[in-house]
């Protein structure tokens, strides 16, 4: 799943007249990238959530057959759902998927899935989230076998731990995760709220997974000096 609904806001003026998933980066759109990074490790069913000029994306996609992709729409067009919320409003699409990667559309990274996917089936997570040691006002809290136990902002001192235990090391997020299928079974919250909510929820118990890719490029590309990066380390 591509979460493409968000407002792009701080991408301004850029998203304008455009959803953040259409913003060109060396000619090509970000969910373009992003379908062509997925199908780089064999991945071609897709599904795309849309709000801000939610037709412009789907049209998009129309007149491109998916980009050599299958995709399905998720339409959030009354209502932006955030992350986890997006999620559940999909959880009819995902009918006979066993494994289901989330995937930011305005990430950019080198990352190796085949890796991601071989720690998470070796772990038997319920979730695999994919970690760096890097800066962030945000982070993760994992334990010394690197299951997920909390989360804290270092900015505001705020910590949030689901299950006490002893902790290892704090880990930002990459923002893409692997998850059974039946995680979605039973989620716990409606309307808007965001994976990292859900993420904590689950943690009461060791089944979210760490996989550390510290190291690879990672490109938060949100923001227009980042677009200017990207657009020199992704040719």
């Amino acid at each position: 799943m591509i979460f493409a609904a968000g407002l792009g806001t701080r991408l301004r003026p850029l998203t304008n007249d455009r959803p953040k998933a259409l913003v060109a980066l060396n000619g090509k759109t970000l969910l373009e990238h992003c379908i062509r990074y997925l199908q780089r490790f064999d991945i071609h069913d897709i599904v795309v959530n849309v709000h801000h000029f939610a037709d412009s994306i789907t049209t998009v996609l129309h007149e491109n057959n998916g980009f050599g992709s299958t995709y399905k729409i998720s339409d959030e067009s009354d209502e932006v759902l955030e992350t986890g919320g997006g999620l559940k409003k999909a959880v009819p699409l995902f009918d006979g998927c066993e494994e289901i990667l989330l995937v930011n559309v305005d990430i950019m990274t080198d990352l190796r899935l085949d890796k991601l996917i071989a720690d998470h089936r070796r772990s038997n997570a319920l979730v695999t989230l994919a970690v760096m040691n890097r800066n962030s006002s945000r982070h993760l809290l994992f334990d010394k076998d690197n299951w997920l136990m909390g989360w804290e902002n270092t900015q505001t001192g705020q910590q949030k731990i689901s299950r006490e235990t002893e902790l290892v090391k704090p880990y930002a997020f990459s923002g893409i995760s692997l998850l059974k299928h039946e995680t979605l079974d039973d989620i716990p919250f409606s309307g808007k709220f965001s994976l990292i909510d859900l993420y904590l929820y689950l943690a009461q118990n060791p089944v979210i997974h760490g996989h550390d890719h510290s190291g690879d490029v990672l490109i938060d590309v949100g923001k227009p000096e980042n677009l200017e990066k990207a657009a020199t380390l992704f040719k």
